[in-house]
């Protein structure tokens, strides 16, 4: 049996080998480059013992005394409203809740736990008869259900 070496081309750069070692050559120095970033940001630089580990934004607003805490809307639209509750009645920020739900949509996930935080004070600033005098149905009811709960 003789083997023929005449039709025997070289396979330049259509192998799957080739194709693998592209792709590493491509992936691998972002992985790199990644990693060190991330190490590096977990490195204690501050020289004290603590076990608090800074990510890079933390670092760099560690000198600040006073840091702001992130709040959500839903939280911040809960405590105007909780404070308009005590400033004037309930049906102000109940109106105010509804209005804000019809403003911003994205709220409206937020409104029956809103509507409830608003009966549970309103029990406490008014008492639980009066309390309920300014249920509507704002958010299905959910200030009735606050109030309910509080009283019972």
């Amino acid at each position: 049996m003789k083997h023929s070496t005449t039709n025997q081309r070289t396979r330049r750069g259509r192998g799957p080998a080739r194709r693998v070692g592209r792709t590493l050559a491509l992936v691998l120095p972002v992985v790199l480059v990644l990693s060190g970033t991330l190490a590096v940001t977990r490195v204690n630089w501050s020289g004290t013992t603590s076990n608090s580990v800074l990510t890079a934004a933390e670092a760099s607003s560690a000198d600040v005394s006073t840091r702001a805490v992130s709040r959500t809307p839903q939280d911040i639209l809960r405590d105007k409203l909780l404070l308009e509750l005590q400033e004037k009645d309930p049906g102000v920020a109940l109106t105010h809740l509804q209005e804000a739900v019809n403003g911003r949509p994205s709220l409206a996930k937020h409104c029956v736990s809103i509507a409830r935080a608003l009966g549970r004070a309103a029990v406490r600033a008014y008492g639980p008869t009066r309390a309920q005098s300014f249920a509507r149905p704002v958010c299905d009811t959910s200030f009735a259900s606050g109030v309910a709960a509080t009283h019972f």
